[in-house]
């Protein structure tokens, strides 16, 4: 048989086997995921000028002002330091003030200024993101399942588990 198509070739030459078909399957929903959350990251840098994860901040600090840098990890659920540097990085922008009261002068209150206003009332949202969103309307028992079934993945790719308090925006 003759095929003079070079795609239907490879196609003919290479066969899948039934796993390798679940595997690609797999694989292409991984790709719809993540061009899904890249998408909506590039749009909303494109309609607020600032990255994802600083518009999360953003919100969360507009949610609870005089949030201090960990309350906002936590609220996150990022590392610290990620939390520090993000806050860091809105105040150099004069998005956000942070505040040193009270005993400890080394804790900081943040509040949004006027440009971190501006800001998220042009920003498309959801603020913490698309994936988290879609997570959030799972019943519990696919929840379980893909928490479940992700961790067999991540231990199969011998994964850093700290990846995990990196926002996506970031990534």
């Amino acid at each position: 048989m003759t095929v003079r198509n070079p795609k239907a070739a490879a196609a003919v030459a290479l066969p899948a086997a039934e796993a390798g078909d679940s595997a690609v399957r797999v694989l292409r929903r991984f790709r719809v995921v993540f061009n899904a959350v890249k998408s909506h990251f590039q749009q909303v840098e494109r309609k607020s000028g600032v990255g994802g994860a600083q518009l999360w901040a953003l919100s969360v600090i507009q949610a609870h002002p005089d949030i201090g840098v960990s309350d906002l990890a936590r609220a996150m659920d990022v590392h610290q330091s990620t939390a520090s540097n993000l806050v860091k990085a809105l105040v150099a922008m004069e998005m956000v003030s942070a505040v040193k009261q009270g005993r400890d002068r080394r804790s900081v209150q943040l509040r949004l200024l006027p440009a971190a206003h501006r800001v998220l009332s042009r920003a498309p949202g959801p603020f913490a993101g698309v994936l988290p969103q879609a997570l959030s309307r799972l019943e519990a028992g696919t929840l379980a399942r893909l928490d479940h079934d992700l961790g067999v993945l991540i231990a199969e790719l011998q994964a850093d588990e700290e990846a995990g308090n990196i926002p996506l925006a970031q990534m």
